[in-house]
């Protein structure tokens, strides 16, 4: 059985990848215990879930297989660019570029950047940019001689669903308990422009009401403590959209987006959310 204990957690979850067993199959660890993970832990690391077997597995076993722990189908042009173990599908140009591994479908254009493990469809360009979310663009805007990730942009969307009247969170790629992880000493800018638009359910109102919002503020990492400032736009709205909202806010070391919704009313909520970012290099 191999081990994955250097894979880290994945932003927004509490469980790893562990071991992958000779048939393939994947068991997770909460960092005490070892656990079968659910289809979107397993998926949210790049593995297949197998749904008739509720396993979650690296690869099909088969006895007639050749075994080829080679990267799969990358492009690399420049100098100094490394694409590590596990990165498959994934297009690289310009020099000393780095793609962890165990990711797939990512794009580097620039120089000095990095695609950190497991994270997977991100675009980054400039120089000494960083992406650690899945599905991100992120500009990288620094001299070569910063730090990485010292000055970047990065662009996340968030979704949910809601039926109900009360605040609850929307997710990272709306995946339920995925949420982006602002850095230690790291201080940033969070524009989002928030849609909200009635898809069905039986309260007051009609199929097609909506309302949009800009979300806007500062959150800062002093030394692992998030806190947040933070203001809200009404943008423009049509139908019964009363007490409809989206509120960012922090927990622990994820940026949340809540959004509050009616009773009876089946609402789908998307955030476009863009961050300016400093990563200042010191204890704040």
């Amino acid at each position: 059985m191999s081990k994955a204990s250097t894979i880290p957690y994945k932003t927004g979850f509490t469980v790893k990848p562990s071991s992958t067993s000779a048939l393939g199959a994947v068991t997770f660890t909460d960092g005490t215990n070892q656990i079968t993970p659910n289809q979107v832990q397993c998926e949210a690391y790049g593995y297949t879930y197998d749904k008739p077997t509720g396993t979650c597995v690296a690869f099909r076993y088969n006895t007639n297989l050749n075994i080829n722990f080679a990267n799969e189908n990358n492009k690399t042009y420049g100098v100094g660019n490394t694409t590590e173990t596990g990165t498959n599908n994934t297009l690289v140009m310009g020099e000393n570029n780095t793609v962890k591994g165990l990711s797939r479908n990512n794009i580097i254009v620039g120089n000095q950047n990095e695609i950190a493990n497991s994270v997977n469809n991100a675009f980054v360009y400039g120089t000494l940019g960083e992406a650690t979310a899945d599905n991100s663009i992120v500009l990288g805007g620094n001299a070569s001689t910063d730090n990485l990730a010292e000055r970047q942009s990065i662009h996340l969307i968030y979704g949910t669903q809601t039926t109900a009247g009360g605040t609850v969170d929307s997710y990272l790629n709306n995946i339920t308990d995925n949420y982006f992880t602002i850095p230690e000493n790291t201080v940033m800018y969070f524009h989002a422009d928030v849609i909200a638009v009635r898809v069905g359910g039986t309260g007051t109102g009609s199929t097609g009401d909506f309302a949009s919002f800009v979300e806007r503020g500062v959150v800062i990492n002093k030394s692992g403590t998030l806190s947040i400032e933070r203001e809200r736009d009404s943008i423009k709205s049509s139908g019964t959209v009363t007490n409809w909202r989206p509120t960012a806010t922090v927990d622990e070391i994820n940026f949340i987006i809540d959004v509050r919704g009616a009773t009876d009313v089946t609402i789908e909520w998307a955030s476009n959310i863009r961050f300016t970012q400093i990563k200042t290099g010191v204890a704040l």
